[in-house]
C-alpha cells in the first residue's frame, strides 16, 4: 500500500507533467508552442487527461482524510480509490500506445 510521502511525491510529479514549463517559469504560450484555432491538440487532451488524474487522486486523498476524522462514509473512499486506479489505469495504457507507435515508427525504413 502507498505511503502518503510516496502519494505525495506522485502527485507533485503529475503536476509536473501537466506544466512542464512551469519550472521554467513560463506558460507553454510564451515558449512558443504552437496553437490550434479553436481545435483540440494532443498537448491539450494530454494535458487535461494528467490534470483529472491529478483531480482525481485529491478527491481520494480528501475522502480519506475525511474518513480518518469520523467524517465520510468507507463506500465514498473505496469509490474515490477506485475512480483513481481506472483514470491512472487508462492514462498508462495511452502511454504505453503512444510508446509503442514511437517504438513504432523508428523501426520504419527511410
Amino acid at each position: 500500500m502507498a505511503n502518503p510521502l510516496a502519494a505525495a511525491s506522485a502527485y507533485a510529479h503529475v503536476a509536473r507533467l501537466a506544466d512542464p514549463t512551469a519550472a521554467l517559469g513560463r506558460s507553454a504560450a510564451a515558449a512558443g508552442a504552437p496553437t490550434s484555432g479553436g481545435e483540440g491538440s494532443f498537448a491539450t487532451m494530454l494535458k487535461d487527461a494528467i490534470g483529472s488524474v491529478q483531480e482525481a487522486g485529491q478527491k481520494a486523498d480528501t475522502q480519506t482524510r475525511a474518513a480518518v476524522n469520523g467524517k465520510a462514509n468507507m463506500v465514498d473512499v473505496v469509490t474515490a480509490v477506485s475512480e483513481t486506479e481506472v483514470v491512472i489505469d487508462a492514462v498508462v495504457a495511452v502511454r504505453d500506445k503512444v510508446i509503442a507507435a514511437y517504438e513504432e515508427i523508428m523501426r520504419m525504413q527511410i
